[in-house]
């Protein structure tokens, strides 16, 4: 969608996985905020750009046409903390940093998890960050 129909869009990976957007990137895993928040010492700081990475390919923004940028929230280790807290912690970082302001971004796609066990999870929705909503099973 974003290289044929020239939309830039953000792609905003809400599972403790981080697995959303590693076919997007053409990569296994990307660094995720709350990691690279832990390296540094706290998400403040944190810059925008060690957070968002471009798409590869046709997904790059050095292409004519639209582009994709992607971040993961991420998770704590299983069993150790709440992964819901982290989504909330990445989308307060990014609004913070002004990624929703972005010059060009047209589209900002939240893929969270189907089986919400928590409200963090359901944070793009319930904090109103979404006018659409779609739901996708596969």
């Amino acid at each position: 969608m974003a290289h044929y129909f020239d939309k830039n869009i953000m792609i905003v990976g809400c599972d403790p996985k981080a697995d959303s957007t590693r076919l997007i990137l053409h990569e296994k895993a990307q660094n995720t905020i709350l990691q690279m928040a832990a390296e540094m010492g706290t998400v403040e700081d944190l810059e925008l750009e060690d957070a968002l990475k471009p798409g590869a390919g046709i997904f790059s923004a050095d292409t004519s046409g639209g582009w994709i940028n992607c971040t993961e929230s991420g998770g704590p280790e299983p069993g150790v903390g709440c992964a819901g807290r982290g989504v909330i912690t990445a989308i307060n970082f990014l609004e913070e940093e002004g990624a929703y302001e972005e010059e060009g971004l047209d589209f900002v796609s939240y893929d969270v998890l189907g089986d919400v066990v928590c409200g963090g999870f359901a944070m793009p929705i319930r904090e109103g960050k979404a006018q659409e909503i779609y739901i996708v099973m596969s």
